[in-house]
């Protein structure tokens, strides 16, 4: 006897349709897979499945069903965490409010984050054979931005404005911490009035990242002002291409809201730390939850989830079901 059933039902398992939808919103909203179990009477296991049997389906694919066009600019950057007693990375790519890649892999190498960067391009390129990237914002790791290099040759690639005022006090030493704190106070004004200029952005950026130097130089010592004036060279690149683009991301901010939810979810439960685990496949589970689940009643954008944000459809306006029917291919 053979019986053909959807991929999201288990096998085996007897899970009533009510407690699969309460307990994915649990975890959703942070509880671990062990408090989900003991609070509606299931296996762990069986919800960790039940996870991955969405995860089959991939984000490029379900997103374009409701309708939204393949990103022309997207953050890409990489979470460090651990699984059990190893450091992996969660290479990610965010546009906006919605997940369109989450990978997995154990080595923080250009050729590993290139593969993982990869899966994203290849069902891109199924879905549209002319698809070209135009600008990718990153943090300045060299893995990914070597990556990015790779794979889309001819994208402009931005560094973060905000990962730039957060990482100049690390540039400063031995001075106070009160002139440490003004020095990136007015960093950040610097950086916001460049963004805020009409015309020649680019231009009035560099002439004001002369002046700041010369006034770490003044107000921190040399030492400093010589350790700013070489990280300026670094960077400044990268800053220019966020300028220059107006539709170019400014910040990871989204991206980083992103992962400290898939931390909260992912890594702090103890039924993901097996070896032979589907670790895509939860993650790819969780990013559907994260852009089909709509915002809690307090949220900004109150009852819808990030794909109407973006201005996608969904199929009904029951999050699960939505779940069901555009993980199987059901919607178009």
């Amino acid at each position: 006897m053979f019986t053909v059933l959807p991929h999201f039902v288990l096998r085996y398992r007897q899970m009533r349709p009510e407690v699969a939808r309460d307990a994915l919103l649990a975890t959703h909203g942070g509880l671990s897979l062990e408090l989900c179990a003991v609070i509606w009477h299931i296996s762990p296991m069986a919800l960790y499945r039940l996870v991955c049997a969405f995860g089959h389906q991939s984000l490029v694919t379900v997103l374009t069903r409701c309708g939204l066009p393949l990103p022309m600019y997207f953050l890409a950057d990489e979470k460090h965490s651990r699984c059990l007693t190893d450091k992996v990375y969660l290479p990610t790519i965010v546009s906006g409010r919605v997940l369109w890649h989450l990978g997995y892999t154990t080595d923080a190498s250009a050729a590993a984050f290139a593969q993982s960067y990869g899966e994203f391009q290849r069902a891109a390129l199924q879905q549209e054979p002319s698809y070209r990237v135009r600008g990718i914002l990153t943090d300045g790791f060299d893995s990914t931005t070597s990556s990015m290099r790779t794979l889309f040759p001819g994208a402009r690639l931005g560094n973060c404005l905000r990962h730039a005022i957060n990482k100049l006090p690390g540039k400063l030493v031995a001075i106070a911490s009160p002139v440490r704190q003004a020095l990136r106070s007015q960093f950040h004004t610097l950086l916001h009035r460049a963004r805020q200029r009409q015309g020649l952005r680019v231009f009035a950026l560099g002439q004001r990242l002369r002046h700041f130097a010369d006034r770490v130089a003044q107000s921190a010592g040399e030492a400093n002002g010589a350790r700013v004036r070489r990280w300026f060279r670094e960077k400044k690149a990268g800053w220019y291409a966020v300028l220059e683009d107006p539709q170019m991301p400014a910040t990871s901010t989204l991206l980083d809201q992103a992962h400290n939810a898939i931390e909260r979810k992912l890594f702090a439960m103890k039924g993901f730390h097996h070896p032979q685990g589907s670790q895509q496949a939860f993650l790819t589970g969780l990013a559907h939850l994260y852009n089909l689940i709509p915002y809690q009643r307090r949220a900004q954008h109150v009852g819808q989830c990030g794909v109407e944000v973006e201005g996608g459809k969904v199929p009904t306006r029951d999050w699960f079901l939505n779940l069901q029917i555009l993980t199987s291919g059901g919607f178009r």
